[in-house]
């Protein structure tokens, strides 16, 4: 039996080598790939820490136009880091608490907690804050009206919190 040898040969004497070349091409394009993903990845990864874990909870009086609010678990909260925003029914109060504070445009008096500027700094678990609106700012806070209260260190929402003023 003879066998007859086939060649890679084109009609003017060239050898084929296409398969080789469609393999190196995938092969480059599949690292070039995995490479955009690694560093994809790598880009994704943060050092910096997750920030204050804490829980709290809210409560207003719209007879007394006061704000509380109770620091129930979770990590202690430097207040001097704190900011806290106000809205009634949505909308912002027009002068906001700059915490901590003694005496304040916008409210009554000075605040009772953390949230006084003679208080110790770190707000820890049990502890109460409160402050009373005047009627000077606005919105003013009456019985039925949603409160939100929005809670941020250093920038960082740690909670908003929403109630309704009893």
């Amino acid at each position: 039996m003879t066998r007859q040898a086939t060649s890679n040969t084109t009609t003017d004497g060239e050898t084929r080598a296409i398969s080789p070349i469609i393999g190196v091409l995938l092969l480059v394009a599949l690292t070039v790939c995995l490479a955009a993903v690694i560093a994809v990845g790598v880009g994704a990864w943060t050092l910096e820490s997750p920030g204050s874990t804490a829980t709290f909870e809210l409560s207003a009086d719209g007879d007394q136009s006061s704000i509380s609010i109770e620091h129930v678990a979770g990590d202690a909260v430097d207040v001097e880091a704190l900011s806290v925003t106000v809205a009634v029914n949505g909308t912002e109060l027009a002068e906001q608490p700059p915490v901590p504070y003694a005496g304040a445009s916008g409210f009554n008096g000075t605040p009772e907690g953390p949230f006084n500027s003679g208080a110790d700094s770190e707000w820890t678990v049990g502890e109460r804050a409160s402050l009373s609106v005047a009627d000077t700012n606005s919105p003013p806070l009456a019985r039925g009206d949603s409160v939100t209260v929005t809670l941020a260190i250093d920038g960082r929402r740690v909670a908003t919190l929403e109630a309704t003023a009893t």
